[in-house]
């Protein structure tokens, strides 16, 4: 393996020289800069980089840690994350963390040991408090994503999950829906309460019955219980006009378990969900959605960590921002 011993004795420099010249640092003139840069490249030699870290205090690392991989929002999400993070100079390694905690904390110590400079990440419910007081302990900068977490203040981006599940239940309303059932995410989990909220209020103003065996919570990842769900959409007689989901995921769970059942969409009941299906909606578009600004999400929230690690004693303020979110209408809908 080449040394930077080996790249000073062919440069004829010193290995001081060599270390600066690999970590930008120091006074050294272009011409020696050019050269040992020269040998470097006919040596094919690769920085180490955690020694590079040591010196610099940095990794030029950061870390994303979404909850479900296979869900188009986070895959979205992640493709705004890195861009943001490569036009800024940083590499990015991610993480799923399946909305399970105890994942969730094996990433943490991942995290702690890699030494990365900051991290964004999607909690994966109230009980990630701890998780983020690891990070705020080792004074290792992060940002959340989509969720908050009581106790903890930080910068935070997300989506206005209530008005977005007014949006949908207002759009069933006015297609003559009376009836309208909710599929949501656990109550542990701050988007799925938005989002809980914003359905009960749109069915009060429409002047709706809230019937409490029209909701039913589970996981917003893959890990949701379809039998339980099943069960849940058998105890209702007759089944509602509409269901909205609070996500993407969750949708394809009920459409599937009604198709199962020979239940039509939307002659026979009506689906809506939160969060659009990435690439798929644009070749058959069938679900209506409120569709989220999911590369945004992912953009900005970089963008606001790398500000923060840069600027650490002069950052200001934490900053949330909350994205709204658009009704896409399709034809999982019927007139009633």
């Amino acid at each position: 393996m080449v040394t930077i011993y080996d790249i000073a004795e062919r440069a004829q420099v010193s290995a001081m020289t060599v270390s600066r010249v690999i970590n930008n640092t120091g006074r050294i003139s272009e011409k020696t800069r050019a050269k040992v840069k020269k040998v470097m490249e006919e040596m094919n030699y690769v920085p180490n980089q955690m020694a590079r870290s040591l010196v610099l205090q940095q990794t030029n690392l950061l870390f994303l840690l979404i909850t479900d991989i296979t869900n188009p929002f986070y895959t979205t999400i992640s493709r705004g994350a890195e861009d943001a993070a490569m036009k800024n100079g940083y590499r990015l390694l991610f993480g799923n963390s399946d909305e399970n905690l105890e994942k969730e904390q094996g990433y943490m110590n991942t995290i702690l040991t890699t030494r990365v400079d900051g991290v964004m990440i999607a909690p994966a419910g109230d009980l990630s408090l701890p998780h983020l007081e690891q990070l705020r302990k080792h004074n290792t900068p992060f940002v959340l994503l989509d969720r908050e977490v009581p106790g903890i203040e930080c910068d935070i981006v997300l989506g206005d999950g209530k008005e977005g599940a007014r949006q949908l239940v207002e759009h069933l309303a006015q297609r003559g829906h009376k009836q309208i059932a909710l599929v949501n995410g656990s109550s542990s989990v701050s988007s799925a309460r938005t989002r809980r909220q914003g359905y009960e209020e749109a069915l009060k103003l429409n002047g709706l019955t809230l019937h409490d065996n029209y909701i039913f919570e589970t996981s917003f990842g893959p890990r949701s219980d379809l039998s339980e769900m099943e069960a849940w959409l058998g105890s209702m007689k007759p089944l509602p006009t509409a269901i909205v989901a609070g996500n993407n995921v969750l949708a394809v769970g009920v459409i599937r378990l009604l198709r199962q059942r020979g239940i039509r969409i939307p002659e026979d009941v009506s689906v809506v969900c939160f969060d659009d299906f990435g690439p798929f909606s644009e070749v058959e578009p069938f679900v209506t959605v409120v569709a989220q600004q999911a590369y945004q999400f992912g953009y900005l929230g970089m963008q606001m960590l790398i500000d923060r690690i840069q600027n650490r004693e002069d950052a200001g303020p934490w900053k949330k921002v909350v994205l709204p979110a658009e009704l896409v209408v399709r034809s999982s809908v019927k007139q009633l």
